[in-house]
């Protein structure tokens, strides 16, 4: 593998390779102006629930591993220690009332034994992830089960979710929006079996060599720090946003995947350092050495057992031999409001802490604010987006008890009444 042609210092004027996949040919440039306009996040609290100190045994959560909002502004939660059986779906309404709670363990449908993930379609109905169960439970807006959707190749003793941060299309049609890899999908959950279809091919920054051999030392890929990352999220419009370079490029698509726009600020990458290379290598390592696999019933034979560890082995081996690319990706997050607006967090420098600040975009260019992230008014991206404005954060007290409050975002940074700014 080697990096591939047309990534180039700086990020900003890349042609081909670095701006796009292919085929971008009928597409509109947006230069955004480089200068921030910050503006104050204003936000309006709606409710707050959760905490140790919680009247409600309901709000006494665990751990938060997905939230969402429907149609109506309902919020809805997925509760539970990540990759165990313990979860549970809660659902409050717009001013942070009990709705339902529902979800149990166990091995049957509508059962969870391993509940990773939570997408909520508009109309409210619900679909959990379970990893252990290789597959999605999908209940109605009432919370009651409905189905099971299956993905290919289960049935091993242990497995790993296969598709992060899916995001429900605003069509009507019960379909997702996910990832592979450098591939953007969709994804159709309304039968029995797990269907999808690329629909963007993405800048792969990392060649590929081609197929790979059954070995398993050429299963596992060379390490890349400092990788600009695949972002995504399903537009109102049925279309895509998403970036793949290091540049501040958010690119737009139709609904059938064609990029039909470019969103570009000139603003430059963080040139990487040997300091940084070494923080980095040590935070991979750290992160590998800590590293669970989650298992179905009883314990693997040993011949998983020792595949496991040899796997383990490869890729510490992969991270000690990692390799970086000169500069740190611009964009750290993208997101999109309810109402369509681009919500575009910026990088900081490696191992920091805080969080960058937001550019808050509208699709056709618009550049309505900088927003700045890491204060009591906005402490970081929002965990969820809803209609009329709403967002959700997620925070814990003092005992490690998830808080969630619920906001409502000012005019001037909602796209339903966002104008242009002033001319200077």
């Amino acid at each position: 593998m080697g990096v591939a042609a047309g990534f180039t210092a700086g990020g900003v004027a890349v042609p081909g390779a670095a701006l796009g996949a292919p085929g971008l040919h009928a597409q509109e440039m947006v230069d955004l102006p480089g200068e921030d306009r910050s503006v104050s996040p204003d936000l309006e609290l709606v409710y707050a629930i959760g905490s140790a100190a919680a009247a409600a045994g309901w709000e006494e959560f665990t751990s938060i591993s997905g939230i969402a909002f429907d149609g109506e502004g309902n919020l809805y939660l997925l509760d539970g220690t990540r990759r165990e059986a313990n979860a549970r779906v809660v659902v409050v309404d717009q001013a942070g009332r009990l709705v339902d709670s529902f979800g149990r363990a166990g091995d049957g449908p509508g059962e969870f034994r391993a509940a990773t993930q939570l997408v909520v379609w508009e109309d409210g109905q619900i679909l959990v992830e379970d990893m252990m169960h290789a597959g999605y439970h999908v209940f109605s807006p009432a919370g009651e089960f409905e189905r099971m959707v299956r993905e290919g190749g289960g049935g091993m003793g242990f497995a790993i979710a296969r598709r992060p941060n899916l995001r429900p299309e605003r069509t009507g049609a019960r379909t997702l929006i996910g990832r592979s890899r450098r591939t953007i999908q969709r994804i159709d959950m309304s039968s029995e079996d797990v269907e999808d279809r690329v629909l963007v091919e993405a800048w792969a920054p990392v060649e590929d060599d081609g197929p790979r051999s059954g070995d398993l030392e050429d299963m596992i890929r060379e390490e890349w720090g400092f990788e600009p990352d695949l972002l995504f999220d399903a537009l109102p419009s049925g279309g895509i946003a998403f970036s793949d370079s290091s540049a501040w490029a958010v690119k737009l698509t139709d609904p059938s995947g064609a990029v039909s726009r470019i969103l570009r600020r000139p603003i430059r990458p963080l040139a990487v350092t040997e300091e940084m290379e070494r923080e980095e290598r040590e935070r991979r390592l750290e992160a590998e050495s800590n590293r669970t696999i989650t298992q179905r019933g009883n314990a693997p034979p040993q011949a998983v057992l020792e595949l496991i560890d040899n796997m383990t082995s490869l890729r510490l081996e992969a991270v000690e031999d990692m390799q970086f690319f000169p500069e740190v990706p611009v964009i750290a997050a993208l997101r999109a409001t309810w109402d369509g607006a681009l919500w575009v967090q910026r990088s900081t420098e490696p191992g920091s802490d805080e969080p960058g600040p937001i550019d808050v975009v509208a699709p056709d260019g618009r550049y309505l604010g900088t927003l700045e992230a890491g204060t009591a008014a906005l402490p970081d991206m929002p965990a969820a987006f809803g209609p009329s404005g709403l967002v959700a954060f997620i925070d814990t007290d003092e005992f490690d008890v998830p808080v969630i409050t619920v906001w409502r975002l000012p005019p001037a940074i909602r796209l339903e009444s966002a104008r242009p700014p002033p001319a200077p």
